[in-house]
């Protein structure tokens, strides 16, 4: 696939600061490198311990084609590709500002739980527990994530279960478990800084490295992404505060072919001068049933 976009100079509608860019593009998105010596990844979310690096790895852009899933929404299913789309919802109760964390997780959480119990097959109980409000601007205290990931494996994601249902995990752990992630945008449509995902079906297993996650109390995992001309990426183009975007980063589900879905932020050459800094939310869910 081709983009007519160019990075050399503007066109009329990348003058328009309220131009949404839509339809097929090329863009760089950032993957793993291993480590020179071959040890095992890490990364350390806060501040390493004196002589540790952040992280033992690197990473490489490469430029990849991504369809505009825009009008056809309907062809992709959590079960198939482990990203899914809704559209039409009611405005949410929560601040609008979504700076009060207290007021998240009082007010948002309950409409995210009762939405995948709505609209998730099979999900018989939710269990929220955590959240991340990213803003693209000076001083935001989270902003976009540009690397190629998935949020969880398998171990990290049965270690979710174990440390946050401790006393009912043996059992949960006996049927299916999921963790899905709820994304929606908060100053839409988007402009910048789009969300880009690759189908399950398209990645295979070997393009998954796990990445020890290194917290001053505990270690968890997440996937690093390799580069594969195989891979198939995608974007949802102008996400309006009315959709969602279900991304699932871990499935036990037995014969299930979609169980996680790398994704990334991603620089939209087209994207115009004056676009607004898109602002997001994402809500963790483990989903039983």
């Amino acid at each position: 696939m081709s983009t007519t976009a160019t990075l050399a100079s503007s066109t009329p509608a990348q003058d328009d600061p309220s131009f949404i860019p839509r339809g097929p593009v090329d863009a760089s998105i950032v993957f793993y490198h291993p480590p020179p010596d071959g040890s095992k990844p890490f990364y350390y979310v806060e501040t390493p311990p004196p002589g540790e690096p952040q992280q033992n790895y690197s990473e490489a852009p490469h430029s990849v084609s991504l369809t505009d899933i825009r009008n056809h929404e309907s062809d992709f299913t959590l079960d198939k590709d482990a990203f899914q789309t809704l559209q039409h919802l009611p405005p949410s109760r929560a601040d609008p500002s979504f700076t009060d964390d207290a007021n998240i997780k009082a007010v948002y959480y309950p409409e995210v739980e009762d939405l995948i119990l709505t609209h998730v097959p099979g999900a018989q109980r939710v269990f929220i527990f955590d959240h991340t409000v990213r803003r693209n601007k000076p001083a935001a205290h989270r902003t976009p994530v540009t690397r190629a990931h998935v949020d969880q494996t398998p171990a990290s994601a049965e270690a979710r279960v174990r440390l946050h249902l401790p006393d009912e995990a043996d059992t949960l752990l006996r049927s299916r478990y999921r963790i899905i992630n709820v994304w929606r945008p908060l100053n839409g449509p988007v402009q910048e800084m789009p969300l880009a995902f690759a189908s399950a079906t398209s990645v295979e297993q070997g393009d998954l490295v796990p990445v020890e996650h290194r917290y001053p109390d505990r270690t968890g995992e997440t996937a690093a992404v390799r580069f594969n001309p195989g891979q198939k990426w995608y974007y949802w183009s102008g996400m309006g505060e009315g959709e969602r975007l279900l991304l699932k980063c871990s499935d036990s589900g037995e014969g299930v072919v979609g169980r996680r879905v790398p994704h990334t932020a991603f620089v939209d050459p087209r994207t115009p001068v004056g676009a607004r800094g898109r602002e997001s939310i994402e809500v963790r869910c483990l989903v039983f049933g």
